[in-house]
């Protein structure tokens, strides 16, 4: 087939449950690829001389190689080499925005449809843990020094394994009960089934990462103690953005107003999505408002229409085209019925009598000028207000850093919104010896910027161990 030939050809579309069917279920929604669709679409890659796909990933997978193989039916060899570069490929193939990153520069994309590089990732993921050829690579001898990483989530998860690859003892301290952070807790089941998630988690444990859950450094150990009590060599803080962050309007206190942070860790991490086997407190709504307009607000509204609620609004203070979720996500959540609200935003939670959330007031708005992220800022219309009656809310428009650790690091330099400062591209602190990465330093931000920021971390950490030049 030439060049041209496949450009012309259709992407292969991975079969999903039907809306009717998913929003009863917290099955994932897509089937994934058989191996015969995976060699049909790799089939269409070019395998360009210079290619562009790889300058996108954040770490670096060698995508044409990976692809190459599968079209040879070579899927585990294929899995081999994504691994080379990337500890969770199952993961990221799931919930990375490949369409943002390495498929917009890809050159099929520039006539035709990209390759689906990001289902292809899942594809030879999925096939190595069915066919059950887990292969370890071998690795270096021990260079007698250890480090220490605060949080499992994926720049944490990266940092661990691209460092015990180099011959570094590494443990990996979780404050929950699970390992796996945003994985576990923010992501629903539908999007990224947690038995993936464990999966990933145990290859990870099987290189030698020591992962230590209900360990909360900040109390029960602080970073100085780790560095000079417990003997690490250096410290690697990725503990995310776990803070909410709230409107700071009237009636937020009422039954009924949760965090995006808190509804979804209740319904993820604690279960209320395997009712009545796990018999979680949550709040199910018959009619729900859902604010925010990135990924964390799709998750939110799709768990609670998948929790029973009659009526889903989200409500979104720009237009469509400012919505920072995947637009896979975006499309999922209107073919399942969620009622998009755009250019409102909330003024006032009204409650009942007891307490309990009965209604929500807001506003119109319009845009005008474009502000410091380049999207035009919303400007409120005088008069506009309106009521909606719902009786459960989530506020999914952010999250800050943790100050609980951050606290105990005083000669830790913070930005003025609270995250760590830390260089780009080495992810070192004003705190020698002590390196950050992830959400704790970019904010929210996608599973593979944390990813790509925990190899940096690695190789800089790597280099200062190496000649301790600071």
């Amino acid at each position: 087939m030439s060049a041209d030939e496949k450009t012309k050809k259709s992407r292969v579309r991975m079969k999903e449950q039907t809306p009717e069917g998913r929003i009863r279920n917290f099955n994932e929604v897509p089937f994934g690829y058989t191996p015969e669709q995976a060699v049909e679409e790799a089939g269409r890659c070019i395998q360009c001389k210079r290619p562009q796909c790889v300058d996108g990933c954040p770490v670096e997978v060698d995508i044409p190689g990976f692809i190459s193989l599968i079209k040879e039916n070579k899927f585990i060899e294929s899995a081999h080499k994504i691994k080379e570069k990337n500890s969770l490929p199952a993961v990221c193939g799931r919930v990375c925005p490949q369409e943002e990153q390495c498929e917009v520069l890809c050159v099929q994309g520039k006539k035709g449809e990209p390759v689906a590089i990001g289902t292809l990732e899942r594809f030879v993921a999925d096939y190595e843990a069915e066919q059950g050829e887990l292969e370890l690579p071998k690795l270096p001898p021990k260079l007698g020094r250890k480090v220490a990483v605060v949080g499992s989530g994926p720049a944490g998860l990266t940092v661990a394994s691209d460092l015990i690859l180099l011959g570094y003892d590494v443990t990996v301290y979780e404050a929950l009960h699970k390992s796996g952070g945003v994985l576990v807790y923010g992501i629903p089941e539908f999007r990224l089934p947690k038995v993936i998630v464990q999966r990933e988690v145990d290859y990870i444990s099987k290189l030698g990462v020591e992962v230590v859950c209900g360990a909360v450094i900040g109390k029960m150990l602080t970073v100085e103690e780790l560095l000079n009590e417990k003997g690490y060599s250096a410290v690697f803080i990725a503990s995310g953005a776990g803070l909410p962050l709230f409107f700071g309007i009237p009636g937020e206190n009422l039954n009924g107003v949760y965090s995006a942070n808190e509804y979804l860790t209740r319904s993820n991490l604690m279960k209320a999505y395997l009712f009545p086997q796990y018999d979680t407190p949550i709040k199910k709504g018959k009619r729900v408002a859902v604010f925010g307009g990135g990924n964390v607000a799709m998750d939110s509204a799709r768990t609670a229409l998948r929790l029973g609620s009659e009526e889903v609004h989200l409500i979104y203070r720009r237009s469509r085209k400012e919505m920072p979720a995947r637009h896979a996500e975006i499309e999922h959540a209107e073919e399942e019925g969620i009622k998009f609200n755009f250019l409102t935003n909330p003024v006032k939670f009204i409650g009942d009598d007891k307490g309990n959330l009965k209604a929500l007031e807001c506003l119109r708005m319009e845009l005008g000028e474009p502000d410091d992220s380049g999207r035009r800022r919303p400007v409120p219309i005088k008069g506009s207000e309106f009521t909606i009656d719902v009786d459960l809310a989530v506020v999914a428009i952010g999250a800050g850093p943790n100050p609980l650790l951050l606290s105990t690091i005083p000669d830790l330099e913070l930005n003025r919104r609270g995250y760590i400062v830390a260089d780009e591209e080495t992810g070192k602190t004003s705190k020698r010896r002590v390196f950050a990465g992830g959400d704790i330093v970019t904010g929210s931000a996608t599973v593979i910027l944390a990813m790509g920021a925990g190899r940096k971390a690695a190789r800089a950490i790597h280099q200062y161990l190496e000649w301790t030049n600071w």
